[in-house]
C-alpha cells in the first residue's frame, strides 16, 4: 500500500457511501462487526473522507464510525463532546486518522490523535496521509 496518498485516491470508492447510513449502525451496536475504526478527520473535507469508508468497507469489511455523522454529538463542542469521542474512540477496535493538511493543522484531530494513540497502541492506529492532488512530495 501507498505511504502517502494524493487527495482523491480513494473516490473510485464513495459510489453508494452515505456517511448518515455508514455511521448508523456502528451507532447502535458495535458488536455485530468484525472490526470498527474511528475515523478522526476534518468535517469540512468530506469528499476523502467518503472514499475512505467505501474503500474500508468494501476492501476491509470494516465499519466505520464517523463522529461528525453522529446526531447525538452536542451542536457545540463542549466537554460533553470529548467525553463522547473517548467513548468512542475506546470503543472502536482501531483508529485512523485521515492527515490532510486541514486535518494536520486542526487542534481536534491532534487531540483525538493522541487520545486514540494512547488507547490503540502500534497495531490498532493508523495515519492516511493525504496530499493536495497535483503536488509533490519531499523525500529524505
Amino acid at each position: 500500500m501507498k505511504n502517502i496518498f494524493e487527495q482523491g485516491y480513494f473516490n473510485e470508492y464513495m459510489n453508494n457511501i452515505n456517511l448518515d447510513e455508514a455511521a448508523k449502525p456502528i451507532m447502535e451496536s458495535f458488536d455485530d462487526y468484525k472490526t470498527t475504526v474511528f475515523i478522526s478527520h476534518k468535517h469540512s473535507e468530506l469528499e476523502d473522507l467518503m472514499g475512505l469508508v467505501g474503500f474500508l468497507e468494501n476492501e476491509y469489511d470494516v465499519k466505520a464510525y464517523i463522529d461528525s455523522q453522529d446526531p447525538f454529538m452536542p451542536n457545540n463542542t463542549s466537554g460533553e463532546t470529548a467525553r463522547r469521542i473517548k467513548k468512542k474512540i475506546t470503543r472502536c477496535n482501531k483508529f485512523i486518522l485521515l492527515a490532510t493538511n486541514g486535518a494536520v493543522e486542526s487542534k481536534w484531530c491532534n487531540w483525538e490523535l493522541g487520545f486514540g494513540d494512547a488507547k490503540k497502541f502500534q497495531d490498532n492506529i493508523a495515519l492516511f496521509p493525504m496530499k493536495p492532488e497535483g503536488t509533490s512530495v519531499l523525500t529524505y
